[in-house]
């Protein structure tokens, strides 16, 4: 378990683990098998060989643009990358200026639960090397502090926590099973069994899509103390506190702790972006087309994608035609959009008809969560040090842990890679409203504010005896090109949803609203997880060559071919 209150523990849970098969995120809204088609010797499909070397514009370069470049390179389209800002996305690492050894901070995508496998194909594909990611009561956390309220409670494992939050967590097991079918889903996922899986859903989604997190919570009878919901919201389960998304949608959570994704994460050893930059420089061993030792960045000008788009429309021949920043003018019969939705309204001049009016509507009203994080460089993990009282002598506790707490840094992280090596701590990490009280403060002024509250946690730890280097910060809803960390339905808005991840789907759209697909985590049902990004990237390359008259093998369907068997649940409009 990695949780201070963790998600639901049920007997089919147990069989998952005894099995090695844990619920994948492909469902519950769209069950295809991303992981079983990726790998599958057939490939992703192919297109006729006259449309061999046509060049397809993917607007936005984090992971989700270059998987989808990666997959359409090796089909033989040429794709032509735009990019704003920098490789990667918000798989962003960076390192400690004027610091010894690769020090790295993770400000973006720092964990990936063992349920993203189709994220999962392209780590083992790209040959990167993961380790455990500290969560709170991990197996890979050597201590965890709980701090609420002013108390604080020292744990190596939940058996170490009071009773209370074993209450909380018997509440949340019960609130799951009472009210959303927890082991019933969990099988079904488990088995990859689609009409279970789109029986139990449907019903759910027609009765929990106007319902809030915190909604939910309150009409459990599990949860009727006040005190119980207080302390769930504040500690949480899997990471940490979660009562910053408790006026989303109860939907967006029952999709996390269904598919384990809040448990048992691990992180990419020398950075998350190390991934999207090694899909760029990799030579596939399969391609049609073209020559041997071809990749992404051959096929760019100086091995560098194209600069930001600053417009879009549409031209004759239903055509999309792209101007970037550097001025240059590109027309194509097919293009990808994989960059935050809210940039279609914003940052780029775009023409009405590249989508249909209901798209636009769902763009609009797509909801953003913001969070922020500061890391700072230490010298050594000090933290593992053994701790001692008044009188000098050990306690047998770490000096410093793992704290959750209800101060302003909310979740503090402790990251290093051996006793005698460079350390990190990651100070704060915080969620929306959290997030924002930090925003009108530079990083020096977090930091000081931060090493406060954790100096009222830790009266004997001078933390800052330990910096080596000034500290790293982001607050994503302040990044132009983003606007937020990560898209996070309200209640009421799962039609939108529905819109913008099934727009692939275009035999059915007027002819001159083809051609342009979305992608991206935030068109995904999994929002704020890589495994998102992929699977929308995936849709998207099937949408794309059958756009261009190609398909898929036969022996390897894609998600358009099965879509009528699993397409999402649609709820009625009027």
């Amino acid at each position: 378990m990695t949780s201070t209150v963790p998600t639901a523990v049920h007997e089919d849970q147990l069989h998952d683990d005894a099995a090695g098969k844990p619920p994948t995120m492909s469902g519950p809204d769209f069950p295809f098998a991303y992981d079983d088609f990726l790998a599958h010797p057939a490939g992703l499909g192919s297109v006729p060989a006259t449309e061999h070397g046509t060049e397809v514009a993917v607007i936005g370069g984090g992971l989700s643009g270059i998987v989808t470049a990666y997959e359409l390179m090796k089909t033989g389209l040429r794709p032509v990358v735009y990019e704003a800002d920098r490789i990667g996305g918000r798989l962003r690492t960076e390192r400690f200026e004027g610091c010894e050894g690769e020090l790295t901070a993770e400000m973006g995508a720092m964990r990936f639960p063992p349920s993203s496998t189709a994220f999962q194909h392209y780590v083992d594909l790209a040959g990167l090397e993961t380790k455990p990611f500290p969560n709170p009561l991990a197996p890979a956390t050597p201590s965890t502090v709980v701090d609420l309220k002013g108390r604080s409670y020292y744990a190596r494992t939940l058996d170490d926590l009071p009773p209370v939050f074993h209450q909380v967590m018997d509440a949340w097991n019960a609130c799951l099973e009472e009210g959303a079918e927890f082991s019933a889903m969990r099988r079904a996922l488990r088995e990859r069994d689609v009409p279970r899986i789109r029986e139990i859903w449907s019903r759910l989604v027609e009765k929990l899509d106007d319902q809030t997190f915190y909604g939910f919570l309150c009409a459990s009878k599990s949860f009727a103390s006040f005190r119980h919901r207080e302390i769930f919201g504040q500690v949480g389960f899997g990471t940490g506190g979660w009562d910053t998304d408790f006026p989303n949608s109860i939907l967006e959570i029952l999709r996390v702790v269904y598919t384990g994704a809040d448990d048992d994460h691990r992180s990419i050893v020398g950075g998350s972006r190390r991934l999207p930059l090694r899909l760029w420089e990799m030579e596939p061993d399969k391609l049609v087309h073209w020559p041997h030792g071809t990749s992404l960045a051959s096929l760019h000008e100086a091995g560098e994608p194209r600069p930001a788009v600053t417009r879009l429309h549409r031209t004759a021949g239903n055509r999309i035609t792209v101007t970037d920043a550097s001025g240059a003018i590109r027309t194509y019969r097919a293009a990808v959009f994989t960059a935050q939705s809210w940039m279609l309204l914003s940052k780029i001049d775009c023409d009405d008809e590249l989508l249909p009016i209901d798209h636009w509507t769902a763009v609009e009203r797509t909801h953003y969560m913001e969070s922020s994080k500061l890391f700072v460089p230490v010298d050594r993990p000090f933290w593992l040090d053994e701790a001692v009282d008044d009188r000098g002598e050990p306690t047998g506790r770490d000096v410093m842990s793992m704290t959750l707490t209800d101060r302003m840094t909310r979740g503090t992280y402790l990251l290093d890679d051996g006793p005698d090596r460079p350390a990190a701590i990651c100070l704060s990490y915080t969620w929306c409203d959290d997030s924002l009280k930090w925003l009108p403060l530079d990083a020096t002024e977090r930091m000081e504010v931060m090493l406060k509250s954790l100096g009222e946690i830790y009266p004997d730890v001078d933390i800052r005896s330990h910096i080596t280097g000034s500290p790293l910060t982001v607050s994503w809803e302040d990044e132009p090109y983003f606007m937020g960390a990560f898209k996070a339905n309200l209640p009421g808005h799962y039609r939108y949803q529905r819109r913008l991840f099934t727009h692939f789907m275009q035999d059915d759209l007027p002819e001159d609203k083809r051609g342009l697909f979305l992608a991206g985590d935030d068109i995904s049902w999994t929002a704020g997880w890589a495994e998102g990004a992929v699977q929308t990237a995936i849709n998207a390359v099937w949408g794309v060559l059958h756009h261009l008259g190609g398909g898929t093998d036969p022996s390897n369907p894609g998600p358009g071919d099965v879509y009528d068997e699993i397409a999402p649940v649609l709820l009625p409009e009027d």
